[in-house]
């Protein structure tokens, strides 16, 4: 039986093991590129690959669970093991990952609980998610046969609280269900983070998390751990080797030759985690959002990051710089030749059929009546947009005005179907004011959930409820009797196409591409507003041309031999009769 141990250093079957680590997240890597990701981590040198494991993706809705498809996280680590990869799993309730709401399932905003606290009611909901998944990742530990070397207690707690009761309870609840591998801990290597997030008296393993200066780093790690008298190994949780990015501004890129020799110092001192080593792609809803003052700042469908795999998996500079460090500095290790995929370009498709969303809102969504609006997370839903409507009555002749309380995260204001205004998170509540033709009219306001804060003291904020608040206000008195469509565009078979189109409105888009040899692409969204696309009925991710990309990546998996759908969801009348293709990303010149 093979061993896995921490001591004064790590050791695998009692001999001294480096781990050289690289993060892959399954979830953001469709199924059939996973062992190419896997190989080319195995190629560079490395022996383990890491991920996180998403508790909204893993039970979407309250007592819903699953593992199917992008989920199989099993299958994931199966696929690794037989690469000869080892595997740390960071299970934790949250995860950051600049993914929506940090992993932690939406509704959650419904269950009146404080998030990552002590409190009964959430521990019980975190019990009820790992008595699903940790008996699955229990079988694939080192000591039952698989590859796991050892699983992280929460993430970054340090960051965010001091509750070390919570942390143990966390802790209990792993060991309760099975994970009998050795459980550490991750934060910033600075003391104060590694005292209110480590658990010590457990004898936790503590890392750190930093993308530079090693020395200095481990210097701080290192003096927390004589502070304690714990004589352990160091490692680097997360090595950041590149950055996520946000909508409008520029890419962030990290010199390939800089990042190679910080990765080298790094493992002259401990052991390392690449973050992250393939990014991926926020498919669907599932970008997360920066919190910057009373502003969220929503990030990219792409996650990049730079990485020493690009999105699609192939292998940048980066992987070759470090390759060739690494040939000389270990040159017992086993290397290869990295995998490479080509893309392609697909012929240019024109459109095949339009429709205007509020033509068609009773084919994708069913309506909910009440006198007061509901929140996204009351309605049922937990991500995508969330239509509104109700009539309202003129009452002055020379203009109305109207104000919309508490909604996030962005919205459109239409009248009898003619756009009023567009508000962002700085402008919602402000006065909108307009010219009301007939004594009676419908009001129309589609709010976009656009993804939640991920990181920091915003977890628990209101604004992390999304669709409407309060309400809505015309003169100075709340209106009532609304009714309410939840668009989490989860059924579009049923979209009439039949029906009319208006310009300047939301609507969907259908084109057909027919492919003989299913090839990575990537779908140039230049010309288009705002919005998300649908390959043959699956989600994709958000585009927006504020950039910093125009494009989506879109992996061969989602497409098929024969004629593909390509529906898209466009929220600012902007679109193309011609939709193109490209062999790589588009970006945008900021």
């Amino acid at each position: 039986m093979n061993t896995f141990q921490i001591r004064d250093d790590f050791y695998l079957n009692d001999q001294p093991f480096k781990i050289l680590s690289g993060a892959i997240h399954y979830f953001r890597v469709h199924p059939d590129d996973w062992y190419h990701s896997l190989y080319n981590l195995k190629a560079l040198g490395f022996n383990t690959v890491e991920t996180y494991v998403p508790w909204n993706l893993h039970e979407p809705q309250k007592g819903v669970f699953t593992t199917e498809g992008i989920l199989d996280v099993e299958r994931f680590l199966t696929m690794a093991q037989e690469l000869g990869l080892y595997a740390i799993v960071r299970p934790s309730p949250y995860i950051c990952a600049e993914w929506e709401w940090g992993g932690l399932p939406a509704w959650l905003l419904t269950e009146q609980v404080r998030v990552r606290s002590r409190e009964e009611a959430y521990l019980q909901h975190v019990e009820d998610y790992y008595a699903f998944l940790l008996p699955k990742l229990a079988k694939h530990q080192l000591a039952q046969g698989g590859n796991i070397l050892m699983f992280q207690v929460e993430n970054e707690y340090g960051s965010y609280g001091e509750d070390k009761e919570y942390l143990r309870a966390v802790a209990a609840l792993m060991r309760k269900y099975g994970l009998n591998a050795p459980l550490f801990t991750s934060d910033g290597s600075w003391r104060a983070t590694l005292r209110a997030g480590t658990l010590l008296d457990e004898d936790i393993l503590a890392t750190a998390n930093f993308g530079s200066n090693a020395k200095g780093n481990f210097e701080q790690l290192q003096a927390f751990f004589d502070e304690h008298d714990k004589k352990w190994p160091l490692m680097c949780m997360e090595f950041w080797d590149g950055w996520f990015n946000r909508w409008g501004e520029e890419v962030i890129r990290r010199d390939p030759d800089e990042l190679a020799q910080a990765v080298m110092e790094t493992i002259e001192l401990g052991s390392i985690n690449l973050y992250m080593f393939h990014g991926g792609t926020n498919f669907g809803f599932m970008n997360g959002c920066s919190a910057r003052g009373q502003i969220d700042l929503p990030q990219i469908t792409s996650y990049d990051y730079d990485a020493i795999l690009d999105e699609a998996g192939n292998p940048t500079k980066k992987f070759y710089a470090l390759q060739a460090l690494m040939k000389e500095r270990y040159p017992q290790l086993d290397y290869a030749e990295p995998l490479v995929k080509e893309a392609v370009a697909y012929p240019t498709v024109s459109l095949n059929d339009k429709v205007s969303l509020f033509a068609t809102l009773k084919n994708v969504s069913d309506c909910q009546k009440a006198f007061y609006p509901k929140s996204m997370e009351e309605l049922g839903q937990t991500v995508g947009y969330t239509c509104y409507q109700t009539r309202i009555e003129r009452d002055a002749q020379d203009g109305e005005r109207l104000r919309i309380i508490d909604a996030r995260d962005r919205l459109q204001v239409f009248l009898d179907g003619q756009k009023l205004a567009t508000q962002y998170q700085e402008e919602i509540g402000e006065e909108i004011h307009f010219q009301q033709a007939n004594q009676e009219a419908e009001l129309t306001i589609l709010v976009e959930n656009m993804g939640r804060v991920n990181y920091g003291h915003k977890l628990t904020a209101p604004t992390q409820a999304k669709g409407l608040g309060r309400g809505v206000m015309a003169d100075l008195h709340f209106i009532g009797q609304w009714d309410m469509y939840p668009l989490p565009l989860d059924r579009l078979d049923g979209l009439a196409f039949t029906n009319e189109w208006e310009e300047d409105q939301p609507a969907f888009y259908r084109y057909h591409v027919t492919i003989e040899h299913c090839q990575d692409t990537y779908l140039d969204m230049t010309g288009f507003g705002k919005g998300v696309v649908f390959i043959n009925q699956e989600n994709i991710g958000r585009f927006w041309e504020k950039g910093p990309i125009l494009s989506l990546y879109i992996p061969k998996g989602y497409l098929k031999k024969g004629e593909n759908e390509i529906i898209v969801f466009e929220t600012e009348g902007k679109y193309r009769e011609n939709l193109r293709f490209s062999q790589e990303h588009v970006y945008k010149d900021l």
